[in-house]
């Protein structure tokens, strides 16, 4: 694991990440458990999720693991309240959880609609809500950050619907942000451009390329002429919900290799 944090940096901090059991979400979900977080993971395939809390028990991290679905309000109050049992209070949420579909509006059905806005909209306002609502009981702040992306910043083609819910999460941040600034709770947003995950092999299957094919496009629409790992994005975050990061609420931190600057 990186240096770039000390091995102890979240050490006695409980984090929740959603959408943790692959791509940025479980890159992220082991970051923080190496630099002595507990960590709540959440995702929908247990084999997946399991996996990755074996892999932060089998590395001496503390973790543990919550299947369920976050476009579910009662579930995302339970999620917390599972949390603060286990491990006793909730000082970081990664809003992580997300999908993505394609297409121009004439090709996006109503149910593609409603299940874009089910989990990456409606499930990051529950989980923030239910965050808020913990963070005040105890009484001593804690930080947010939410999931957006350049998407939520520039637009692109066949991405109406998947914008649209990000540009969402953009404005929930900077309103949250304002609204329990006084109550020392910090919510930012992660915009990550294009990150060597699975959703981006299913962003391009359209054109029925390799993903060596597509890495290779993506390098060179890419300012910085590299794809971004989730180790990228993972350190943003860290920063973001660490003490280094205390005078910074509201923002919204690009993480694209440079896409967004043109």
């Amino acid at each position: 694991m990186s240096s770039v944090f000390a091995n102890d940096a979240f050490a006695g901090k409980t984090v929740l990440v959603t959408g943790a059991s692959s791509g940025i979400g479980e890159g992220t979900a082991k970051a923080f458990a190496a630099h002595g977080a507990n960590v709540m993971i959440n995702g929908r395939d247990a084999a997946r999720g399991g996996a990755v809390l074996d892999a932060i028990v089998s590395g001496g991290g503390s973790a543990a693991l919550s299947l369920g679905d976050v476009a579910d309000s009662a579930y995302c109050d339970r999620l917390v309240k599972e949390t603060v049992d286990r491990f006793g209070r909730l000082d970081v949420l990664f809003n992580n959880a997300g999908i993505c579909l394609h297409g121009p509006v004439d090709e996006t059905s109503d149910d593609d609609w409603d299940h874009l806005i089910g989990i990456n909209v409606s499930g990051s306002f529950y989980m923030a809500r239910a965050a808020v609502r913990q963070m005040k009981a105890q009484g001593d702040g804690g930080a947010i950050v939410n999931m957006s992306s350049e998407c939520g910043l520039i637009a692109y083609e066949r991405l109406p619907a998947y914008s649209a819910t990000k540009g969402a999460i953009v404005m929930l941040t900077k309103c949250m942000a304002i609204d329990h600034a006084r109550d020392g709770i910090r919510v930012n947003a992660v915009c990550p451009g294009d990150i060597d995950t699975p959703m981006t092999d299913l962003g391009w299957a359209h054109l029925d390329i390799s993903s060596e094919e597509i890495r290779e496009k993506l390098k060179e629409h890419i300012p910085l002429g590299k794809v971004g790992r989730p180790l990228d994005i993972a350190h943003a975050v860290m920063y973001l919900a660490s003490d280094a990061a205390g005078f910074v609420t509201g923002t919204l931190l690009p993480i694209d290799g440079g896409t967004t600057a043109r």
